[in-house]
């Protein structure tokens, strides 16, 4: 680049061109006549485009120049009013504090805490109602799968019961065969088919009985688990395992020997409520075997007056006790009728 800004190429250019220009200026008689250079003519032309052209490429680098320039200065300002803008903001931020009551003691929180802790509710209502609805679909599909079981169940015995009666009486098949084999061909195609569908009724029913029979083991299992749990809750002793052994064999036995119930009979009692019902009879038992040992002072017999007479009594406490569970079928009403066997 040369002083005054522009390409040395371009003035080397330009003076040549001036030169061109002085000649044309030139009185003819001071000039000997030389031919015209098209070329030359055309050289500077060209020289005259390219200056423009560098004129303008220079002009475009001081505009962006001085656009960028000023979008430095408006991004510094802007920048400037963000944070006058964020410290405004966090200063009307400032969580203030909320007394409220949880579990009935007085708790303060911030606002972003209650916020938060609102979020947090209505997320867990959210997802509480809809595992409800998924309960309530699942309920839904369930009832309407066992009816359909139910009626399917119900139908097979039908259906097996009229094969039962189609295949009763089996053809002569020799026969038909010799009468009318085209008869022979098609009758006994029917009753391989009928024998076919007989044979699936029955292992359909043998399936159905199966998982029924597995269905009801698995609530049993279930009930029995359930019911482990209930007697350790209403007897702690039972806690400990030798304790709970030992008292077990100990009410078997008095089950078998002094109420009249088998071994195969004890066996099947998985009831809780049953068993419970047995050990109370059973600690009555020895309630009433210990008041037995202990030496008894015999009350002073009563004399009748003159001219009572005595009432009998018709109604026994073993009838009341009968009776009374009868009427409401609770083991401790159980317990007291076996008392009164003892």
């Amino acid at each position: 680049m040369s002083n005054n800004g522009k390409p040395t190429a371009l003035q080397s250019e330009l003076e040549i061109a001036v030169s061109s220009f002085e000649g044309f200026l030139t009185p003819e008689e001071d000039k000997v006549e030389e031919p015209v250079n098209e070329e030359a003519i055309e050289e500077v032309e060209e020289s005259l485009e390219e200056e423009s052209l560098a004129e303008d490429l220079i002009e475009e680098e001081v505009e962006e120049e001085s656009e960028a320039e000023e979008e430095i200065e408006e991004d510094e300002e802007d920048s400037e009013g963000d944070e006058e803008q964020t410290e405004v903001e966090e200063e009307l931020e400032q969580p203030s504090a909320y007394t409220i009551k949880i579990d009935g003691i007085e708790q303060e929180v911030t606002l972003d805490e209650l916020q938060s802790g609102y979020s947090r509710q209505q997320d867990y209502t959210r997802k509480t109602q809809k595992l409800a609805e998924q309960a309530k679909l699942v309920e839904q599909r369930q009832k309407e799968i066992d009816e359909r079981d139910a009626i399917y169940e119900q139908l097979l015995p039908k259906m097996e019961a009229a094969l039962n009666g189609d295949l009763a009486n089996e053809p002569d098949w020799n026969r038909l065969y010799e009468d009318d084999p085209i008869a022979y061909v098609r009758e006994k195609q029917l009753w391989d088919e009928k024998k076919e569908r007989l044979t699936s009724v029955s292992a359909e029913q043998e399936r159905l009985e199966k998982e029924k029979l597995e269905q009801q083991q698995n609530q049993l299992k279930e009930f029995i688990e359930y019911g482990n749990q209930k007697l350790l809750e209403v007897i702690p002793e039972w806690q400990k395992p030798k304790v709970a052994q030992q008292e077990k064999a100990e009410i078997r036995d008095y089950a078998i020997n002094v109420l009249g119930y088998t071994p195969q009979e004890m066996d099947q009692v998985y009831d809780y409520r049953a068993l419970l019902g047995f050990r109370q009879a059973w600690l009555n038992n020895r309630t009433v075997e210990a008041t037995k040992k202990k030496p008894t002072q015999k009350a002073p017999a009563r004399v009748a007056k003159p001219g009572s007479v005595a009432k009998i009594k018709t109604t026994t406490p073993e009838r009341k006790a009968r009776q009374k569970l009868a009427k409401s079928g609770k083991t401790s009403d159980a317990a007291k009728v076996f008392e009164q066997l003892i």
